[in-house]
């Protein structure tokens, strides 16, 4: 008996050991072909696997010692597609399988668990979609799981968690839904869980607190909520832990340190933790990097990060932290004591003060040092130079100033220059050239003059170069133009002269163009249509003359303004066929001719042509003159003793025409002095090219003027709404009260104010009525464009608008902000673009009408004057008429002394407007009187008190208070303060306001995304 059981014995062996070797060409070899046959590849990587080679010399297979049987497959980052065979769950002996980083897609086999043997699962890195197989549960030995970074949906099966032994479970950047399921508090082996960038939301379970030896936790770019994990504080072993992304919170614990002092890398970036930093962070001595940024953080930058020795990385960027004062920088001193910095990022915050020379002994290995968009004044320290591994260096958006210091150029390695939006002054370097390796250099908004250095040229891997709205002279340096990698020239609102460099063409790859407002001449190089990358061409406010270049290969352009130049010859018709243009303008210049119909010139609200008097035809929209059917005859050249002839008799004829002229003229001016005053007629330019508007048609339209089409008075007459039978849409009627003194004068300011200007901001004068009534009283009347959202005064103060009047809302801040924008860009419009530059005199809030979508009107030009003389270094304009006073509370105070009206008395009422708009305030309010004043009040209370002076209807119409609105607001009003300075020399000019405006609204929209992501 026994023998018979030694007997079964031996044979089960015996069959055991047949199995392991009598099938490994049968069973392995079968498995990995069948896999082959479902794999595509362009590198030959499986060309081994064939009868040729022994099975276990096919790359990637290994086998095992004793029975030959495949024990690992390891075909990671081999460019293998396809999807993954089931066949693959007949590898029995498999330990370890590696297809990461490939392109397989598909999904996970549920064959997987039948590798019971398996160890190490590596599928991180392809395409694969669908569920995780719940047999995977059935390779109970499973060490390490990498799943992460492919296209996995669902959620976690819950049957993952009886694998104990795992150690490692990567299912980071996938789709997965749900929960962090409470389940994996089951692997208590665990050391590192990563499941980061999924779709995960709620919180953190509680029984996570199990894994006691988890090293690293990554749950970053979930949708995950709630205060900061309370269950992480127990979890002391933590050495890497990642919550960024998400939507957490709170304050953190003032004991964080304590109950975490095993960290070697903490991001808690990008939620909604509030606060002030915990100053026991800096007790966690192994701390490499530290990043808490993008959140709304306040209070001061810990001094103690000195303790910190380790410190590579500080992100605290996007936060909310300083103070705006002299202190707020004083943790850059500490920071030098953190000799392995490498990283530092505190930019978008509200640290002031001076930038301390102490930056120049931070740490030797810095790479990227930014403090951006803050409130910081002084200048950039000389010693700048020994921070000799920088790659990125930022200070833009701040109060620098003084000169670039030359020491700038010791930094080699440099990539990244941003300076922009600052106040520094003085020439460019030229040493600046020295930097070879840098790929943007950002100067843009400066005050930066002389030349722009040629040794540029030497920066051949430059991709942006910022240099506009400086005080840059001379000519574009032709090295410019052969940087061949440049994507972004932008040169614009500088006093550069000459010519656009011919060489312009080898910018092959610039995207964008942006040379506007220089003093620019000569032709548009052809060279520029060979620019095939480009999307944005800005060449407008420049002196360019001749016709426009063969641009038709720039097929990928959007944007294209060649407007306020001298420009001629035709449109040409290639900007038809640009399928992705989004804007041209053609505006102000010489052209003539046709105006193309088909493509893009179908579409009038893209295309802008105005000022282009021999222009013609075009869709309607445009309101051009049609064209002739046929073209003039061609001249026969005369003989030359005819023309001699002709040229005597012209003469003789002009001479004799001039006589007549002049004698018809004496009797028609004695006569129009006879009757001056019954008799005023309206400028002949207005109404040119619309049907007259007589008294009656105005009676009838508003109902014999009645009270219920009243929409507003003023100083010299009331305004109707009313439908005239020539136009389509609701109209305003000015009616003017002729018995008011002054009232003809208004009118005809007016009249001869708007009869030639043309801004998006403007209210458009349609054209005007002057008559006789029913009772044969003078009669004038001005029919606008009607403002549907009425006055931006009944806006600012409802309460004192009849209630079926009032708005339904209050403006948000960044529609005040647009508004701002807007009346800003028509004032400098009206100073420096008209033909003869014109003050408005009466700029107040019921002046600015808004329209559907609350873009900003200026209207009333009854006291506007049109400057006989302008010159930007003086304010006084000597005119005869100069008795102007404009609005009290917002009248300069040069004109109650008997100043001339100018462009600075407009730039203090627009100053006024601003400090109104945002504080909600009247200059004239009960509380200003003897030496407090709107300005004043403002200015006494910036920055630390902004959110206590603002209107508070801003801070309740769903702004998130504190960030970014306590900044937004205090720039904004600084820039009104600046407006209205009581010596209009001190006055910000309307070019500089705008630019200014713009920024903030940039940068508003900029840290509002940034916040939300």
């Amino acid at each position: 008996m026994r023998s018979m059981r030694l007997f079964l014995l031996l044979s089960l062996n015996a069959l055991v050991l047949l199995e392991a070797y009598r099938f490994t060409d049968e069973t392995d070899r079968q498995a990995l072909l069948e896999f082959k046959s479902q794999v595509s590849e362009d590198r030959g990587f499986l060309s081994s696997w064939n009868n040729s080679f022994p099975l276990c010399n096919w790359k990637g297979v290994t086998c095992g010692r004793k029975h030959k049987r495949v024990i690992s497959l390891d075909l990671g980052g081999s460019q293998l597609s396809g999807v993954i065979s089931p066949s693959i769950g007949n590898l029995s002996f498999l330990i370890s399988l590696n297809l990461s980083m490939n392109a397989f897609g598909g999904t996970i086999p549920q064959e997987v668990g039948n590798l019971f043997r398996l160890r190490n699962l590596y599928l991180h890195s392809n395409i694969l979609g669908g569920r995780i197989p719940a047999s995977l549960s059935n390779c109970s030995r499973l060490f390490d799981l990498y799943l992460g970074s492919n296209h996995l949906e669902q959620g976690v099966p819950s049957e993952l968690g009886s694998l104990t032994e795992l150690y490692v479970l990567y299912l980071g950047n996938n789709n997965l839904k749900g929960k962090i399921p409470a389940f994996l508090g089951n692997l208590t082996s665990l050391s590192i869980l990563d499941v980061g960038s999924n779709n995960m939301k709620g919180g953190v379970p509680d029984d996570i607190a199990r894994l006691t030896q988890l090293d690293a936790l990554q749950i970053t770019e979930n949708n995950l909520s709630g205060v900061f994990p309370p269950v992480i504080y127990n979890m002391s072993s933590l050495e890497y832990l990642y919550i960024a992304f998400n939507n957490f919170s709170g304050g953190l614990r003032p004991d964080f340190g304590t109950l975490l002092p095993n960290l070697l890398e903490l991001n808690l970036g990008k939620n909604y933790f509030t606060g002030a930093i915990p100053t026991t962070l800096s007790n966690i001595s192994t701390l490499e990097k530290l990043a808490i940024n993008n959140n709304s953080l306040t209070g001061s930058i810990p001094r103690s990060f000195r303790k910190l020795g380790n410190l590579q990385w500080l992100h605290l960027h996007g936060n909310s932290l300083g103070r705006y004062t002299a202190g707020d920088l004083e943790f850059l001193d500490a920071l030098t004591n953190c000799t392995q910095l490498e990283s530092l990022l505190v930019s978008d915050n509200r640290l002031g003060g001076d930038l301390p020379a102490s930056i120049a002994n931070l740490s030797e290995n810095l790479i990227s040092f930014s403090l951006q968009n803050n409130f910081i004044s002084g200048s950039i320290p000389y010693e700048i130079g020994n921070l000799i591994s920088l790659q990125t260096f930022g200070l833009g958006g701040n109060m620098l100033a003084g000169p670039l210091p030359i020491s700038i150029s010791e930094l080699s390695g440099l990539k990244v220059l941003s300076l922009s939006s600052n106040r520094m002054s003085g020439e460019i370097p030229s040493s600046v050239g020295n930097i070879t390796r840098l790929e943007k250099l950002s100067l843009f908004d400066n005050s930066f003059e002389g030349t722009v250095p040629p040794t540029l040229g030497n920066c051949t891997y430059l991709l942006h170069l910022l240099m506009g709205y400086n005080k840059l002279h001379g000519a574009i340096p032709r090295e410019i133009v052969q940087l061949s990698p440049l994507l972004t020239l932008s040169m614009e609102g500088n006093s550069l002269t000459g010519s656009l460099p011919k060489d312009v063409g080898r910018l092959v790859h610039l995207v964008k163009l942006s040379v506007e407002h220089n003093n620019l001449s000569g032709r548009v190089p052809q060279g520029l249509g060979n620019c095939l990358s480009m999307e944005e061409i800005y060449l407008q406010g420049n002196y360019f003359d001749g016709d426009i270049p063969d641009l038709r290969g720039l097929v990928g352009v959007k944007r294209v303004d060649l407007s306020n130049n001298n420009l001629s010859g035709s449109i040409p018709g290639y900007f038809a066929n640009f399928s992705k243009l989004q804007y041209l303008n053609l505006s102000i210049n010489n052209l003539e001719g046709r105006v193309p119909t088909d493509g893009k010139f179908q579409n009038a609200t893209i295309i802008s042509i105005f000022g282009n008097k021999d222009l013609c035809g075009g869709v309607k929209e445009v309101q051009l003159k049609p064209c002739s059917a046929q073209p003039p005859p061609k001249r026969t050249k005369r003989p030359f003793y005819l023309r001699k002839v002709v040229i005597g008799l012209s003469t003789c004829l002009a001479l004799l025409l001039l006589l007549f002229i002049a004698s018809v003229s004496l009797i028609w001016f004695k006569k129009r002095k006879k009757n001056q005053h019954t008799n005023n007629p309206t400028p002949s330019t207005l109404g040119a090219t619309r049907e007259k508007i007589s008294y009656g048609d105005l009676r009838n339209a508003t109902d014999g003027f009645s009270s219920s089409n009243l929409i507003g008075s003023g100083s010299f007459g009331t305004v109707f709404k009313a439908l005239l039978p020539t136009e389509n849409n609701l109209v305003a009627v000015k009616v003017l009260n002729m018995q008011r003194h002054g009232a003809m004068k208004s009118f005809m300011a007016e009249c001869e104010s708007l009869k030639d200007i043309r801004h998006r901001n403007l209210v458009k004068l349609l054209t005007a009525c002057s008559s006789i009534d029913f009772k044969g009283n003078e009669f004038r009347a001005l029919i606008y464009e009607f403002m549907p959202n009425g006055s931006l005064d009944m806006w600012l103060h409802p309460e004192e608008v009849e209630e079926t009047r009032r708005p339904s809302r209050t403006l948000t801040l960044i529609e005040r902000l647009n508004i701002t924008i807007d009346v800003a860009s028509v004032l400098d419009y009206l100073h420096v673009h008209c033909h003869e530059p014109i003050a408005h005199c009466d700029l107040k809030p019921s002046n600015i009408l808004l329209d559907d979508d609350l873009t900003a009107h200026v209207s009333d030009f009854g006291l506007a004057r049109v400057l006989l003389k302008f010159d930007k270094d003086y304010f006084l304009n000597q005119l005869s008429s100069g008795n102007v006073r404009g609005t009290i509370g917002y009248a300069a105070p040069e004109y109650g002394t008997g100043g001339q009206p100018s462009i600075h008395g407009d730039v203090y009422s627009f100053g006024v407007l601003v400090l109104e708009m945002f504080t909600g305030k009247r200059p004239t309010s009960e509380l200003f009187g003897g030496n407090c004043t709107l300005h004043s009040y403002t200015k006494s209370v910036l920055p630390e008190r902004v959110l206590d002076i603002a209107d508070q209807s801003i801070l309740h119409s769903g702004l998130r208070v504190g960030f970014p609105a306590a900044e937004c607001l205090t720039l904004v009003l600084d820039v009104g303060l600046r407006c209205c300075e009581e010596s209009p020399m001190n006055r910000l000019a309307t070019a500089q306001a705008t630019k200014e405006l713009i920024s903030i609204r940039e940068r508003f929209f900029k840290t509002r995304r940034t916040a939300r992501r």
